[in-house]
């Protein structure tokens, strides 16, 4: 799962928006580094994306992949799942206008911002900005986020390459999204996922 997805689970279980999405600028044990509610976030990021790498439909859409793109394919299919989650907000969440979603989190998480690390920091200035969470349903965004994350990190490099390989087999990731995010809803509801 990428931010958008992180942020709508922790919302269902109640859980810190701040401590889920910056989860993965935190390594090691947060305990006693931030206040019990981001380390539970935290700990609730931490426990989707085992659930989700483990989860069925990502093991078998991850065999739709080149040889060449599928050591990276985990990276590129969190950012499909947030596209996906983008494109179908209105039926997962009918009530709660997306755009509104996205404002109540952004209010939420920036008054912490001063205290959390300097690269999450930086996330936060573009992330916010330039509206990435209201991007990721166009396909050529996908295709820059993709290529941008390739440039900054050159073992990723192959994700500069895999976009083509997300659209030829996008009926079938779409039909994986469907079999995964209703789940990982249900799992956050139940308080399945930790808080």
């Amino acid at each position: 799962m990428n931010f958008l997805a992180h942020l709508h689970l922790a919302t269902l279980a109640q859980s810190s928006l701040l401590g889920n999405l910056m989860a993965d600028f935190v390594r090691g044990d947060p305990d006693g580094l931030y206040p019990p509610a981001v380390v539970a976030g935290i700990r609730m990021h931490r426990r989707i994306d085992s659930l989700t790498d483990g989860h069925q439909a990502v093991r078998q859409a991850l065999t739709l992949f080149s040889p060449a793109t599928r050591r990276v394919a985990p990276i590129a299919l969190d950012v499909v799942w947030d596209h996906f989650l983008e494109r179908h907000w209105s039926q997962v969440e009918p009530q709660w206008p997306l755009t509104e979603f996205v404002v109540r989190a952004q209010q939420g998480i920036a008054p912490a911002l001063p205290d959390t690390p300097a690269g999450f920091q930086s996330l936060n200035r573009y992330l916010w900005r330039e509206r990435w969470l209201l991007r990721y349903a166009e396909l050529p965004f996908l295709a820059q986020v993709l290529s941008g994350m390739a440039q900054r990190r050159p073992r990723l490099s192959a994700l500069g390459e895999i976009h083509p390989e997300i659209q030829t087999h996008y009926s079938r990731l779409q039909e994986a999204f469907w079999q995964l995010y209703p789940a990982m809803m249900q799992a956050a509801r139940q308080g399945v996922l930790g808080h």
